[in-house]
C-alpha cells in the first residue's frame, strides 16, 4: 500500500504546538499519536523518548527540536460542555504533552539530501504540526556537518546513526572528557586517540604525521597502544618495554626552580636567578680558562654595581650603605692575579684593587661614613667596566643572559653558582636552607634517574623523543608514565615538559613564517595538575606552577597548534581558566552534585534538559556537544577491545576472594624496592665481583 506525500506527511503527525518561546516550544499530542512505539517512519522506533527528535514544519525547512519532558495533563471536567449523553457518564480524557528545544534546521537540497545547520531562523505558530522525522532526516540530523572524518560512535536516540567528529574541532579548540571512575571516560580518551589515527593512516595511506602526548599518572595506558607501531613509553624506571623517563634540571625555568626550592622573594629569589643566569651562560665554553672565568666574575662585579647604583643603595639610607661597602671588600677577595694573565690585564686587576682600597681607607677609623658620593659610584663602576673590556668583555656581555634558556649544566655547578652569587652579593647566611633543599633534591636517589642528565642528551635530542621527529618516523604516541615519579616533583615534572612542549611549537611557528605543527597534549587525572590555587599567594608551590602551565596552554595553545585533551572525574576541581577555554565536551555519567551543577553552567539554558541524563547514562554512553559536534547527541562509544582499554578496571574483589584469581604477595621485595634497598644490595654485588 503506497501513501500520497500529504497522506504520508499526515501519518508522521504526533501533534501540534501550543506554546512558543525562544528557548522552549510546548506541544499537546493527538490521541492517535504513539504511546510506545512509532511504526510509522519505516522501522520501529520507541516513541515518545525523552531527549528524541521531531520536526515542525517552518517556511521552506523543518524545525528540528529535542524533547525534554513528556507528561500527562488530565482534562476538566466535564470534558465537553452543553453536552451530555443522558444515562451515561462523560470521563475526561488525560491529554499527553511535551516540551522541546528547539536546536535549529533542517532543508532538503537539491540533490535531495538533508542539511542540518545550528540556529533557529523562524518559530513555529500557534497550531503548527509536530511530525516524526524519517529514517533519512533522523541520520541527516546527527551526521551533518563536514570533516566528519572520526566515527566515535552511535547515536542511540537516532536510529543508530553514525556519529562522526572533525579532528580539527575536537582537538584544535581543547576538549574535555568529565565523568565518574567506571563510566568508560579512560576508554573514551584511548578511543579518541585510536580512531583518529586509524583514520588519518586509511586515507593517508602511510603512519600520519600525527603528534600525541599523553600524560599518565597511574600508569594506565602503557600497554593501551602496544599493538600500534612505534610507541614510546617513559617511565621512572626503564625495561624492555619502557625507556628512562628524563626531564633534566637544566630544563627547569626559574619560575619553576624558585616553588620547587620556596625561595623567598626577597633575598633567596634574586640569587637564585642571577645563578641560573651565571651557571646557563658559562655552559656554552667548552673550555674554562682563568681569563674566562675572572671574564665572568667582571661581568657580575660590572652588573651588580650598575643595579646597586640605579637603586641608589651606595648613599640611601636604607638598606644601609655599609652593605654596599662590605660587598666591595669581598669581591676584592676575588680579583686575583694569574700568571696566565698578560701584563694588561694584571694591570687593570691592580687598578680595581686599588680604587677598592682606597675606599677601604677613607672608611676607617672610630666614626667611619659609609656612604658614597655619586661621583665615587661613577668612576668605580668606569674602572669595572675597562677591567672586563680588557679581558675581552663588552657592553652587551653585561647585559643579563635569560635565567630560562635550557642550556645544559649540571646539579653541582648550579650549587657552586648559588654559593659563588650568594657571597658576592653579601647574602651567603640568607640561601643556607635554599641551598639544603638543592641538596636534598640531588642526592635523592629516586629522583637522579629523572632530572640527572646521564644520557647526555641534547635539547634536539629530547624534542625528539618525547615529541617525535620529523614525519614522526620513531612514533606518533608519547606516554609518559607518571605513577612512581616522587611526589615532591610529580607536579614540576609535569608543569616543564607540558611547557616544553608549549614553547617548541611557539618557536617552531616563529621560524615557519606562521605554520604549526598540530600537537595533542593528553592530560589524565587533571583535577590533581589543573587544581585551583589561590592567586594571591606570595610563594607559587610546584601545583600552582603546574596549573598556571596549563592556563597558558588552554589560553595560547590553539594558536600554535597545541590541542589539550583534559580527562577528569571531578570538574569542580579542575581551574575554571582551563575548563571555560574548553570548546568541546564529552560528558559521561556524573553523579556528584557539584560536578553536575558546574557541567550545566558550561552549556546553554535550552540544552540543560539533555545534561538531566547525566547521573544515570550507563558505560560507554557519554552526551558530546560544543565546537565539535553540530547539535548535543548522545552517543555510544565504539566498543574498545580489553586488550585495548587502559588498565583502569575496579579491583576483582570477590574472584580474589574465592580464589578464581591468584594474587600472591611478598612484601620484602615490595620493601626493599621502597627503602631502595634493592639498589644498595646491586651495588655491593657489583663491588664483590
Amino acid at each position: 500500500m503506497s501513501y500520497s506525500p500529504m497522506a504520508y506527511a499526515e501519518s508522521l503527525r504526533i501533534g501540534s504546538v501550543h506554546f512558543v518561546s525562544p528557548d522552549e516550544i510546548k506541544v499537546q499530542l493527538d490521541i492517535e499519536a504513539p504511546d510506545t512505539v512509532a511504526l510509522n517512519t519505516g522501522t520501529a522506533r520507541p516513541f515518545p523518548r525523552i531527549n528524541g527528535y521531531v520536526l515542525i514544519p517552518a517556511d521552506n525547512s523543518y524545525l528540528v527540536a529535542q524533547v525534554e519532558w513528556i507528561t500527562i495533563e488530565h482534562s476538566q471536567y466535564p470534558k465537553r460542555k452543553g453536552m451530555q449523553d443522558f444515562g451515561l457518564i462523560d470521563l475526561p480524557y488525560p491529554l499527553r504533552k511535551m516540551s522541546l528545544n528547539p536546536l535549529g534546521g533542517l532543508s532538503q537540497e537539491n540533490n535531495g539530501h538533508y542539511a542540518f545547520t545550528r540556529g533557529v531562523e523562524a518559530f513555529p505558530a500557534i497550531g503548527t504540526p509536530v511530525l516524526l522525522p524519517t529514517q533519512v532526516q533522523l541520520k541527516a540530523i546527527i551526521e551533518s556537518g563536514e570533516n566528519r572524518h572520526v566515527k566515535i560512535g552511535t547515536s542511540p536516540l537516532a536510529a543508530n546513526a553514525e556519529v562522526r567528529v572533525d579532528p580539527d574541532r575536537l582537538f584544535g579548540r581543547h576538549l574535555a572528557v568529565l565523568g565518574n571512575t567506571g563510566s568508560g571516560k579512560s576508554c573514551s580518551v584511548a578511543g579518541l586517540i585510536r580512531w583518529s589515527l586509524e583514520a588519518a593512516r586509511a586515507e593517508a595511506q602511510k603512519d600520519p604525521n600525527a603528534r600525541f602526548i599523553i600524560l599518565d599518572p597511574n600508569g594506565e595506558y602503557a600497554n593501551t597502544f602496544e599493538d600500534m607501531d612505534k610507541v614510546k613509553v617513559f617511565s621512572v624506571k626503564s625495561d624492555e618495554d619502557k625507556q628512562q623517563l628524563q626531564v633534566p634540571l637544566w630544563l627547569w625555568n626559574s619560575a619553576e626552580w624558585c616553588a620547587f626550592t620556596q625561595a623567598s622573594g626577597r633575598t633567596q629569589r634574586p640569587t637564585l636567578i642571577q645563578a641560573l643566569r651565571s651557571v646557563r651562560d658559562g655552559s656554552m665554553s667548552s673550555v674554562i680558562t682563568p681569563s674566562h672565568e675572572m671574564r665572568r666574575f667582571l661581568r657580575t662585579l660590572v652588573s651588580v654595581i650598575q643595579i646597586e647604583k640605579n637603586a641608589g643603595r651606595p648613599w640611601a639610607q636604607f638598606p644601609h650603605p655599609k652593605n654596599f661597602f662590605e660587598k666591595i671588600r669581598l669581591w676584592k677577595e676575588g680579583l686575583c692575579e694569574d700568571d696566565s694573565f698578560n701584563q694588561g690585564e694584571n694591570d687593570s686587576l691592580a687598578l680595581l684593587k686599588q680604587k677598592i682600597e682606597e675606599f677601604e681607607n677613607n672608611r676607617t677609623g672610630q666614626y667611619p661614613q659609609y656612604d658614597f658620593t655619586r661621583q665615587e659610584v661613577d668612576d668605580f663602576l668606569g674602572i669595572a667596566k675597562a677591567t672586563h673590556e680588557q679581558f675581552g668583555g663588552s657592553d652587551t656581555d653585561v647585559l643579563p643572559i635569560d635565567a630560562d634558556i635550557p642550556r645544559v649544566f649540571s646539579g653541582d655547578q648550579l650549587l657552586r653558582s648559588v654559593e659563588a652569587n650568594a657571597e658576592w652579593l653579601n647574602v651567603s647566611e640568607y640561601v643556607e636552607t635554599m641551598l639544603i633543599r638543592i641538596r636534598t633534591l640531588l642526592s635523592d636517589n629516586r629522583m637522579k634517574s629523572i632530572i640527572s642528565n646521564n644520557a647526555d642528551i641534547t635539547l634536539d635530542q629530547w624534542f625528539t623523543e618525547y615529541l617525535g621527529d620529523n614525519q614522526t618516523s620513531n612514533g606518533s604516541i608519547t606516554i609518559i608514565d607518571l605513577s612512581l615519579v616522587p611526589a615532591e616533583v610529580v607536579h614540576l615534572i609535569t608543569a616543564v615538559i607540558a611547557r616544553m612542549t608549549l614553547e617548541s611549537l611557539q618557536r617552531y611557528r616563529k621560524l615557519n613564517q606562521g605554520k604549526v605543527l598540530p600537537t595533542v597534549l593528553v592530560m589524565e587525572e587533571a583535577h590533581t595538575f589543573i587544581k585551583r590555587y589561590k592567586e594571591d599567594a606570595e610563594n607559587q608551590n610546584t601545583a600552582s606552577i603546574c596549573c598556571q602551565v596549563f592556563e597558558k596552554i588552554a589560553r595560547e595553545g590553539r594558536k600554535f597548534g597545541l590541542g589539550l585533551l583534559l580527562s577528569s572525574q571531578r570538574p569542580s576541581e579542575l581551574s575554571p581558566t582551563v575548563l571555560s577555554q574548553c570548546n568541546s565536551y564529552l560528558l559521561h555519567r556524573i553523579s556528584n552534585d557539584k560536578d553536575q551543577e558546574l557541567v550545566h553552567k558550561l552549556v546553554p539554558d535550552n540544552l540543560r534538559g539533555l545534561l538531566r541524563d547525566l547521573p544515570s547514562l550507563p558505560a560507554r554512553h557519554a552526551i558530546l556537544l560544543g565546537w565539535a559536534a553540530e547539535l548535543p547527541v548522545l552517543v555510544q562509544m565504539n566498543h574498545l577491545p580489553e586488550e585495548q582499554r587502559p588498565k583502569s578496571d575496579d579491583p576483582d574483589f570477590w574472584r580474589v576472594w574465592t580464589g578464581k584469581v591468584e594474587r600472591d604477595v611478598d612484601w620484602k621485595v615490595i620493601s626493599d624496592d621502597w627503602q631502595q634497598l634493592t639498589t644498595e644490595k646491586q651495588k655491593d654485588t657489583d663491588g664483590q665481583e
